[in-house]
């Protein structure tokens, strides 16, 4: 967001996301300091990878402000703020090119594309080939050529983006053109990555070398690179450090737990409460086939955080089975939650930071740290924070049934109703 603070004024920028990470995003800009417009946080019915997700954005921007150039950044990347003015100089060349963004490689990384540039063109160069992600010995002989990291960044003139589009993938051009209904939009199309879908397929692209620091953090080496090591050479998360002739691990836990690891090197280990990760470092980009593993059985810990970040703050689940669930929720000064009520269960808040404004059953009243209060299943209910610090409380919810679709609610400030 910061970066692109320096392109375009907060009114001009979209971020393209999904409904899970919705207010985990508006929550973080707003820390910031800025708020972003809600229509400008568009929501992708589901994941289609890289070019639908574009598309989205591309065409909400064309509708808003017509034909103008478009910068694309995925969120998670590490780049030098100065590249941005780099990406700003090529403008001009976007009217005439699908302009890409190129790293000069420092060692020959099997976990990124790869882009062979050629013609020179000012202060750019056409694009000969997208190469994909490769083995070590391609690695080495596409940077003996000169070629570059592919960044996954672009800058893109709408007119001429929708242009190319309509000529290499006419279905996804007519699925966006043709209606506004993004989810029946999405429920056709496939799951397309930019450069497959377009960028390879074009003669009409250009690539601009930054000369800058950067990272895509896509996998936990990446993360380790990228992250202050102690005296051990160990990269250390929330944790107490108290390993035993170990160095160059990545190690993420809970919040002052000791971890210990001995006479282990280059490894990666991910403690969090609802899942164990442990693996070399330059094994880590196969998490991915865990995730998908996780998906085809549906399971929950594959689209959720154990914290869920909600319009009026957050909550993380401390604990859970079949009968109870308990919560740690947090609300920001000024926000309520919706009246509501549960059909299966009761719920028994407790607060430890803060001051509530509770009201149960059409009674208000106020609870500070240490106070408590239960609420009956099938009971109207509200929690609002009326102080200038967030509220902090625990909730213990017991019954027949404990999942997060059992609610009612009568009124909200966010349009849930």
């Amino acid at each position: 967001m910061l970066r692109c603070l320096k392109l375009s004024d907060i009114t001009e920028i979209f971020v393209v996301t999904n409904d899970a990470q919705k207010f985990f995003v508006t929550g973080q800009i707003e820390e910031l300091g800025h708020h972003l417009p809600e229509d400008h946080v568009l929501i992708e019915p589901e994941g289609k990878n890289t070019l639908p997700a574009i598309c989205f954005g591309m065409s909400e921007i064309e509708k808003k402000f017509g034909e103008c150039a478009v910068g694309v950044f995925p969120s998670d990347h590490v780049l030098d703020m100065d590249a941005m003015d780099t990406i700003r100089d090529a403008e001009k060349l976007s009217g005439e090119y699908l302009v890409t963004f190129g790293i000069a490689p420092v060692f020959p990384h099997t976990g990124y594309g790869y882009i062979k540039p050629g013609e020179n063109l000012e202060n750019a160069q056409k694009v000969l080939k997208f190469m994909e992600k490769p083995r070590l010995e391609a690695a080495r002989k596409y940077i003996e050529e000169g070629c570059l990291w592919n960044s996954g960044m672009f800058l893109f003139n709408t007119k001429l983006f929708f242009n190319e589009l309509k000529t290499h993938s006419p279905d996804i051009f007519t699925a966006f053109t043709k209606r506004n209904d993004i989810g029946h939009i999405y429920k056709k199309l496939p799951s397309i990555s930019v450069d497959y879908g377009i960028m390879e397929k074009s003669e009409k692209v250009a690539v601009v070398e930054l000369g800058y620091k950067w990272s895509d953090l896509g996998d936990f080496d990446s993360m380790y690179v990228e992250t202050e090591k102690n005296e051990k050479g160990n990269a250390i998360y929330n944790c107490e450090d108290i390993s035993i002739n170990s160095t160059a691990n990545l190690i993420y836990s809970k919040k002052d737990k000791a971890v210990s690891l001995i006479d282990v090197n280059d490894m990666v280990v991910v403690d969090t409460d609802d899942a164990l990760l442990v693996c070399p470092r330059k094994s880590s980009q196969k998490v991915k086939e865990i995730v998908t593993v996780l998906k085809e059985k549906k399971d929950e810990r594959a689209f959720f955080h154990n914290t869920v970040y909600r319009p009026w703050g957050s909550y993380t689940v401390l604990e859970a089975s079949g009968r109870h669930k308990i919560k740690n929720i947090r609300v920001t000064p000024g926000k309520k939650l919706s009246l509501q009520l549960h059909n299966h269960r009761s719920e028994h808040w407790v607060v430890v930071k803060g001051i509530a404004l509770v009201q149960v059953d059409g009674e208000e009243k106020r609870l500070e740290e240490g106070e408590s209060t239960f609420i009956k299943a099938k009971v109207k209910h509200r929690l609002s924070n009326p102080g200038t610090i967030p509220l902090e409380i625990i909730e213990v919810q017991l019954g027949d049934y404990v999942g997060e679709d059992d609610i009612e609610r009568f009124e909200d400030e966010y349009g849930r109703v």
